[in-house]
This record gives structure tokens, C-alpha cells and sequence, in this order.
């Protein structure tokens, strides 16, 4: 307990992190993700930097979102992103999306039975598309952990191509602990490994007519053991010839078509 406080420590660091977090916003640029955003009554929507050509496309979103646009100059763009991004004259601070909590969303939400997980996938643009692919194949939530996963980011959103919007994408403080209460709530849970002897058609045919969730972890070092012990089965995409690796987003993708038709 600190000196002079009546709290303990680990309850003024929980308070220190939950005011953190309320303060937190994110840049969308991009003209898709910023009308997207904009369009959409849960974000909440700070402030919105354009060019005079970008509003003129904008201009019924922005009438919509009644927020009141700041006009920038499109050889001097000031919006606080970074120099390289493809803002397209368009950029909106916003605050991160709270989805509500794990059961509400993956258990007795909208859509199939189906959810995405992420073990460490850190790289925004794969996060981005992996929300795409959910959002296209009607899965509930894609679900990774708070740390060492892709937050929400501009580059992630313009992936995302809008789905970040209406996907709902969950980051828990524990994927071990979110996995097991899927569990508990009926999910079958499949990890994805080029190695396993499973085929993730095999796989879908056990899990019969159960709610599927679908575990992928990291490019390069794969799932955690942690992870890998908490699945129910483990499963590889079959694949034709000497070259058999898909990147994280493309293998989600597949295997999201599999679970979605099966």
C-alpha cells in the first residue's frame, strides 16, 4: 500500500489504468474508414480533419455524424497520423469501440456461433483483414488478447475495409481464461497448425454442430503452449505440393469459409 493512501496499490494502479484507458483515442484516416466511422452511432467521434475534396465526398456522412469538420490545407495535411499514411484527406479522432463483455457478444450475439481467436497477432494490416473475413463469413467476434495483439489503429482500420465498425473485436485481459469460458459456454475450440495430423475438414466433422472456435496464433512462432493446451483439438489446411504456408489473414480466412459452410 502506498504511504498515505488508503488503498492498495494494486487498486490505485487498476484505477491509474481504467483513467488511461477513458482518456485513449485513435486517428482513422482513410476516406472508407472515416465515413464508416462516422456513419456509425457507437464510436464516438472527436474530431474530424479534411480536405475541401474529401468533405465534398464526405458530405453526407459528415452531415449525419453532426460533428463540425476542421479544413486543412492538402499540401500541409495536420492531422497528427503518421507521414506515410494513406489518409486520402481524410482523418476522424475517435475513441476505441467497447463491445461489451465476452459472454453478451460470443455466447448470445448476433450471427453464427462462430468466433475468431488471436494469439499475439500484433501486425495491424493481418488483425485488419482477419476482421474483414469475420465480418464477410458472419462470425460473432474476433477476440485477442489486451497486450501483445494489434490494437486499434488507422492502419487497421482502413484493413479492415469498415468491418472494425461493425465486427466486434474483443482484447481480454487473459486468452486462456476467454477460451475457457467459450468453453464452458459450449464452444468447441480448434487451433490452427501447418504440422498437426488433424485436417481442419476432420476437425469441423467431430465438432459435429457445435459452435466452432478458431485459434491462430502468430506467424513464425505459432500458437503458445498455454494456448495450444487449452484448444480442443489442433488442425492444419491441407494444402497441394512442396509450398504449404499461408499468412495468418489468409489462413483465418479459409478456415472461417470451412466452419461457415460446413
Amino acid at each position: 500500500m502506498k504511504p498515505g493512501s488508503k488503498k492498495p496499490t494494486w487498486v490505485v494502479d487498476k484505477e491509474r489504468k481504467a483513467k488511461a484507458e477513458a482518456k485513449e483515442t485513435v486517428w482513422l484516416f482513410g476516406l472508407h474508414a472515416v465515413r464508416d466511422a462516422l456513419v456509425n452511432p457507437r464510436r464516438e467521434k472527436l474530431r474530424l480533419v479534411v480536405t475541401k475534396n474529401a468533405l465534398d465526398r464526405l458530405a453526407d456522412a459528415v452531415a449525419e455524424a453532426g460533428i463540425e469538420p476542421e479544413i486543412a490545407d492538402p499540401r500541409k495535411f495536420t492531422a497528427p497520423i503518421d507521414e506515410g499514411s494513406v489518409h486520402q484527406g481524410a482523418a476522424l479522432e475517435v475513441r476505441p469501440l467497447n463491445w461489451g463483455r465476452l459472454a453478451d457478444v460470443a455466447v448470445s450475439g448476433e450471427g453464427a456461433p462462430l468466433v475468431v481467436l488471436l494469439d499475439r497477432v500484433t501486425d495491424p494490416h493481418n488483425a485488419g483483414a482477419v476482421l474483414r473475413s469475420a465480418e464477410v463469413f458472419g462470425a460473432r467476434a474476433v477476440i485477442a488478447p489486451r497486450h501483445h495483439s494489434a490494437p486499434e489503429t488507422g492502419a487497421l482500420a482502413k484493413t479492415a475495409s469498415g468491418a472494425l465498425e461493425r465486427q466486434p473485436y474483443l482484447r481480454v485481459t487473459n486468452l486462456s481464461e476467454a477460451m475457457e469460458e467459450l468453453k464452458s459456454a459450449g464452444y468447441l475450440l480448434i487451433g490452427l497448425d501447418g504440422g498437426a495430423g488433424l485436417t481442419l475438414g476432420q476437425a469441423l466433422e467431430q465438432a459435429g454442430t457445435r459452435a466452432i472456435g478458431l485459434v491462430l496464433g502468430a506467424e513464425g512462432p505459432g500458437l503458445r503452449d498455454k494456448t495450444r493446451e487449452t484448444c480442443d483439438l489442433i488442425a492444419r489446411i491441407p494444402f497441394a505440393g512442396g509450398f504449404g504456408s499461408l499468412n495468418v489473414s489468409n489462413a483465418a480466412a479459409v478456415a472461417l469459409y470451412a466452419a461457415a459452410t460446413r
